[in-house]
């Protein structure tokens, strides 16, 4: 039996006040195991970005719990979960965040500087991430001299050189050619997964779905079913 690296328990969020509040999360329970790679599916609005925010650590909910190997995340101090998220947490936002005025091995490096490496060490291992990536000999251009695939590849790079548990990808082919995200996801399952590492994906791209281990479709806030990927 694979270890749960997430357990998430009757997950309740709501957004606004008075006449506008709404829902978004309606007792949400999942698991996600080390070794899989499970895909969060659904149309707009279903919740799928807020339970992400949520199994992070970035977005407290309302009600229900969270546990990483067992530990409840929302029970712990601000301090301890910024600690939390640095050390156990990557993720990977739909629109890059990368610094523009950084260079890609800079932007690669941040995680490293967080953890206090000092900034020649950061850098140098900054590069083997993007080699890791395929972006050997980009390492001192700036990210809007890259594509839209290797800015994705970039992100990538930062969200794995913490050394992770957990790797969450949001809407990780949105911005690419159906190739091209194929190919990025197909990347990251080939290099980045492990049976220590766990990866969650928000999609509507079904073009992906074949790399799944499975997937838990979303609606209106609640989940509404589960399907073995073909790669399970």
């Amino acid at each position: 039996m694979a270890t749960a690296a997430i357990s998430a328990k009757g997950i309740v969020k709501w957004f606004g006040q008075g006449e506008a509040r709404t829902q978004a999360l309606r007792g949400v329970s999942l698991d996600a195991y080390f070794g899989e790679m499970l895909y969060i599916v659904g149309p707009s609005g279903s919740g799928k970005t807020t339970l992400l925010s949520v199994l992070s650590g970035i977005l407290k909910p309302d009600a229900g719990q969270v546990s990483v190997e067992g530990d409840d995340i929302w029970s712990l101090s601000s301090d301890k979960l910024a600690e939390f998220r640095l050390q156990r947490i990557g993720f990977v936002f739909q629109d890059y965040h990368l610094f523009p005025r950084l260079t890609t091995a800079e932007n690669v490096a941040i995680p490293l500087i967080l953890k206090r490496k000092n900034w020649n060490g950061a850098i140098e291992q900054a590069k083997k991430y993007l080699e890791i990536v395929g972006l050997k000999g980009r390492a001192d251009l700036p990210p809007v001299k890259l594509s839209g695939g290797e800015q994705q590849r970039v992100a990538i790079a930062r969200a794995i050189a913490g050394q992770p548990d957990i790797l969450i990808m949001d809407e990780p082919t949105a911005s690419l050619d159906g190739d091209t995200g194929h190919a990025i996801v197909s990347f990251v399952k080939q290099n980045v997964l492990n049976d220590k590492r766990c990866i969650l994906i928000v999609t509507h791209d079904s073009r992906i779905y074949s790399l799944a281990s499975r997937i838990l479709k979303m609606e209106d806030g609640r989940l509404t079913g589960i399907e073995m990927g073909e790669a399970a």
